[in-house]
């Protein structure tokens, strides 16, 4: 098999907000790379940084640090005008809430070509149809939808109606912001097979952002987890959940519901304390490939008992 193909590289990313007095570090020191095809989960709790990675990556939130490497280009901080064109057509995102991302006011045709009206592609109107009612075929919706308005429509469909708005600029890479966390359990599975059904078909590459393992599990190849900015484990989707090694990934897999009621009124709810680390000026964390694509971060003596964990 030959060496897989990086389609973005994000070397020590740092996004910082607020004011030069007053800063707040949202992401710190953050690398990690996605290959072409593959789907990357990146997991972790409510203000964790994950949300706003996907961001920093499609030029929404300055960077303060570190870059963002697309198709071998640097496409973090000041680009030319050509740069960000292409950006905007190669890396599209799919909002969590499918109420609030879509316009209210505007009709379906308007809101899945918005994206081809901003970048003034000049279509003749008969062809703009043409590529709204594929979009939407796409995704599983009548093409007949066009006409109507975002409150018609269920939030499964209203979700799906977000998928066609990002796939009518035929991108590469997909950045998923948590895009069923808002959804009815129901109709859950539907969109995700979709999207993995849309990669087969397209050969898409997703950046999947989620909150809840089991579901990152089920559509990823790799997970990253993050934790207050910081990547604190990462490996390949199965390797994660057979040997978890950072005690935050232990945290959050201990947090997965059991489909047993018996097992689930047993089973021991693991809570991560920062401080349990004892991280010292001697001893500071490192983020290291502890196993061939297994990282982790931790101090030397805590690097040693998880070596010792895989060898086990």
């Amino acid at each position: 098999m030959g060496e897989r193909e990086k389609l973005l590289e994000v070397r020590d990313l740092k996004v910082t907000f607020g004011t030069k007095r007053h800063p707040f570090t949202a992401v710190d020191g953050v690398s990690f790379d996605i290959y072409r095809g593959e789907t990357f989960g990146l997991v972790g709790e409510s203000g964790s940084g994950k949300t706003t990675i996907g961001r920093a990556i499609i030029r929404v939130n300055p960077v303060s640090g570190g870059t963002v490497t697309y198709n071998g280009q640097v496409i973090s901080g000041k680009v030319s005008r050509q740069v960000d064109r292409q950006v905007i057509q190669n890396i599209q995102m799919i909002f969590q809430d499918p109420m609030a991302s879509l316009n209210e006011r505007a009709k379906v045709d308007y809101i899945v070509s918005e994206g081809l009206y901003n970048l003034g592609e000049h279509l003749s109107e008969a062809q703009r149809q043409e590529k709204v009612s594929r979009a939407l075929s796409a995704v599983g919706l009548l093409p007949e939808f066009a006409s109507r308005f975002p409150h018609e429509f269920s939030g499964g469909q209203r979700q799906r109606i977000g998928i066609a708005r990002a796939l009518i600029m035929n991108p590469q890479f997909i950045i998923a912001d948590e895009p069923i966390s808002a959804l009815d359990v129901s109709i859950r599975a539907q969109v995700l097979n979709l999207m993995s059904k849309l990669q087969k078909e397209r050969g898409l590459t997703y950046l999947f952002i989620a909150h809840d393992l089991s579901v990152v599990r089920f559509i990823s190849d790799r997970i990253g987890v993050i934790y207050r900015g910081k990547l604190m484990e990462l490996a390949g989707s199965e390797q994660l959940f057979a040997h978890p090694l950072h005690p935050y990934t232990k945290a959050l897999l201990s947090a997965i519901p059991m489909p047993d009621p018996v097992g689930e009124r047993e089973k021991t709810l693991l809570v991560y304390d920062p401080a349990c680390h004892g991280y010292t000026q001697q001893d500071p964390p490192q983020w290291v490939e502890i196993e061939p694509g297994h990282f982790v971060r931790g101090s030397e003596r805590e690097l040693d008992e998880y070596r010792k964990v895989l060898e086990g």
